[in-house]
């Protein structure tokens, strides 16, 4: 997939992956509209993309905004070629997360990679073709220690992810699911410098900045148009992250074993 001329739909783009894979789009000369619920801050970055780019401020996991992501972009430039579902939210920790904080796990990081795909794929398929592109993150192929919402739903997601592509990938559909270890984000960085936030999730933080580099968001952007461009469906902006699964596949037991040692260690 060549993405120059193509029309495209990033969400969660007001600040981190999201705005960096749209920055990277237009540089590639892409047309792209932008989604965030933090409206100052979508409509920031997509200023400062000029013609190219524009916002939409809006809950991403409401099927109106979904529909209007969808109608603007046709209006301003054409239909999709390309949706980024990269919107996510943590969620809360472990057992005494609240019912609501579930829901919003749910909805964000898998319902609303549902409603995107059930809005697009009739018209794509119509067209002979599209690309749905999902970040999920490398919990969803291991786990995320600290967060049962967060490794759940990112499960969820790649197992979306999966059945798109099995299931449409043969009518011109490609997908491809995105599952990086730590990025340099506004949350991940909110958890490491601010005393409230590293309490409320200090494990899950610890897990994240302990396993690997931290890449910045330019550097995630880039490996997500690389991985589209060879229209791969894993897109592992750490590699190692392929070692791990390939591990913990092997061995489900040992690995369970040694993901428990490690909490204990982050824990003390």
């Amino acid at each position: 997939m060549d993405v120059s001329g193509k029309v495209a739909i990033v969400t969660g783009a007001g600040s981190g992956i999201g705005a960096a894979l749209a920055a990277t789009l237009v540089a590639a000369h892409a047309r792209v509209v932008l989604a965030d619920i933090d409206s100052t801050a979508v409509r920031e970055v997509a200023d400062s993309l000029g013609a190219a780019a524009v916002a939409v401020a809006g809950d991403v996991s409401d099927e109106a905004v979904i529909r209007e992501l969808i109608d603007r972009a046709e209006r301003e430039f054409g239909p999709v070629d390309l949706y980024f579902a990269n919107a996510g939210i943590f969620g809360g920790r472990g057992l005494d997360s609240a019912e609501a904080q579930w829901e919003a796990a749910l909805d964000v990081n898998v319902l609303a990679h549902v409603r995107a795909a059930r809005l697009l794929v009739p018209g794509w398929l119509e067209r002979g073709g599209g690309y749905f592109v999902c970040t999920a993150s490398a919990a969803g192929l291991l786990t995320q220690i600290g967060s049962a919402p967060y490794a759940v739903t990112k499960h969820a997601a790649v197992g979306f992810a999966e059945w798109l592509s099995v299931t449409y990938g043969d009518r011109g559909i490609r997908v491809s699911c995105v599952c990086p270890m730590g990025v340099d984000t506004a949350l991940l960085r909110a958890g490491t410098e601010s005393a409230d936030a590293a309490a409320a999730a200090e494990t899950a933080i610890r897990a994240v900045v302990t396993a690997g580099k931290v890449l910045s968001s330019d550097e995630v952007a880039d490996a997500i148009l690389a991985g589209v461009a060879a229209e791969s469906f894993l897109i592992l902006p750490h590699p190692e992250v392929l070692d791990m699964y390939r591990f913990k596949g092997s061995d489900y037991d040992r690995w369970l074993a040694g993901m428990r040692r490690y909490q204990h260690s982050l824990e003390s």
